[in-house]
């Protein structure tokens, strides 16, 4: 990531962090670029996210800290306490579904107090029907004992100053590497490398067909949105991120008819975003916010309140501060997630603005004036998530007719149909063309990306 985009200088206000590469130690430039001066960098950013819950601000991951137990209650703290003992003493033997896996590893208190609901609003059915393959891939080793370990850890224990983090549990890591710009930079700017090297990207281009002869692609047929027009682009080695139902579909009689009736049921979450630019945010005591427009320190902040339909609330200027024009004003962005076609998805945009707007007032984050909103705008995202229920429990069955595939690659979240993050993603691309390159047809590599390997042993046994 680096080699793209280099991190910022630390110039004596950050804290020198390093990063392992090639077993060697490498130390945040004092001579780094300067932010304020350059748009290709990288930041350091420091993360924090919390949970929404009766109207107050807790930790995420539930940390069980003295402020997390004040605003709980003695009755609830007790409660927890109890099921949690239960669920460690008198652990459930099925492990099937998510809701198992939860209540394994929190007690069913917590499970039903912090974890039901919004994975349910996420996903659109009941826990008990979500594989607990979700919970190993997105939550892996986390679990009561390692968030409160963490956090005597953390209180306890000088900081190392280790970048990579490769010891803390993923939902636990404090500090990331995010490019000015935000995600998209990094692509920009790598496509400005291609180019510049002689390599061809085409753009606004949908895939139509893929062409097989046995078990190698020969090519790939794309239509021009812009004009039209039918591309045929003759294939050495193919890497697709576009969604398996979609790739499945495109290589027709290639696959059995049975593999394509499968992948044409594979579940999908889709996702709106609601952009709101906000002059300020409604003062919440709790927020621990010392600005004067209240925008509290959060990148995202779960809303776990279930008289609203939002999931999510991002605060783009603390991914960034480059992310907002002005910064007296705050960019936010209200995650809703719903089924491509149904009736939010059909919601106008302007029925969505006024949805989003109406329900930030409602549980107190944004004024409920009119004028308390300056500008927004509606962002649909279909496929966002691959599910981890329905025909998803048949996926190994459509692998093991794309995997033969000699040149084929599959990569990233869609492309695999795995919950991974972007980082592991990237990664799964990086792993595809070291493959290519060397010439090693063999694709287990890239499906080992990201699998907790003692959770699966675990559940073998």
């Amino acid at each position: 990531w680096l080699d793209v985009l280099p991190l910022e200088s630390c110039n004596g206000n950050v804290q020198p962090v390093m990063y392992h590469r090639q077993q060697r130690e490498i130390r945040t430039p004092q001579d780094g670029p300067d932010p304020n001066r350059s748009d290709k960098v990288m930041l350091l950013r420091k993360r924090k996210s919390r949970i929404y819950f009766l109207r107050r601000f807790f930790d995420y991951p539930i940390s069980l800290s003295p402020d997390t137990l004040r605003k709980l209650g003695l009755f609830r703290t007790i409660r927890i306490g109890v099921s949690y003992l239960s669920s460690a003493l008198f652990p459930l033997k099925q492990e099937n579904n998510l809701e198992q896996f939860f209540i394994n590893r929190f007690g069913k208190a917590l499970y039903r107090l912090f974890f039901k609901s919004y994975t349910e609003k996420v996903w659109g059915v009941p826990c008990d029907k979500i594989s607990a393959e979700w919970g190993a891939q997105r939550i892996k080793g986390l679990s009561v004992w390692k968030t409160v370990s963490h956090f005597f850890k953390k209180t306890l224990l000088k900081k190392n100053g280790d970048l990579s983090q490769k010891n803390t549990e993923t939902s636990l890591i404090e500090q990331f590497l995010y490019p000015k710009y935000g995600p998209g930079q990094m692509w920009e700017t790598v496509a400005d490398k291609v180019t510049a090297a002689g390599g061809s990207l085409h753009l606004r281009h949908k895939v139509c067909s893929v062409q097989c002869d046995g078990q190698r692609i020969t090519a790939v047929e794309a239509e021009n949105l812009a004009t039209g027009e039918r591309v045929v682009f003759a294939a050495d080695f193919v890497c697709s991120s576009m969604p398996v139902k979609d790739l499945v579909a495109a290589l027709g009689g290639a696959m059995p008819l049975e593999v394509r009736q499968l992948a044409a049921t594979l579940p999908y979450r889709d996702f709106i975003t609601v952009g709101l630019l906000v002059r300020a945010m409604k003062a919440n005591p709790q927020s621990r916010s010392a600005l004067a427009n209240h925008m509290p320190p959060d990148n995202w902040i779960y809303i776990q309140e279930r008289d609203v339909r939002v999931g999510r609330l991002q605060l783009f200027n603390n991914w960034s501060p480059a992310m907002v024009n002005d910064p007296d004003t705050i960019w936010l962005g209200l995650e809703y997630f719903c089924n491509e076609g149904d009736a939010l998805w059909q919601h106008s945009d302007e029925q969505l603005k006024t949805l989003g707007r109406t329900e930030l007032a409602h549980i107190g984050l944004i004024e409920p004036d009119a004028d308390a909103v300056l500008d927004s705008v509606v962002i649909r995202m279909p496929k966002a998530y691959p599910a981890y229920f329905g025909s998803y429990a048949r996926f190994d069955d459509i692998r093991q007719h794309l995997d033969p595939i000699g040149n084929l690659f599959l990569i990233g979240r869609n492309g695999m149909h795995r919950y991974n993050n972007q980082d592991h993603s990237m990664l799964t691309a990086k792993l595809a063309a070291e493959h290519i390159i060397s010439g090693n047809p063999d694709k287990s590599a890239l499906w080992s990306v990201n699998v907790d390997d003692e959770y699966h042993e675990e559940k073998s046994s």
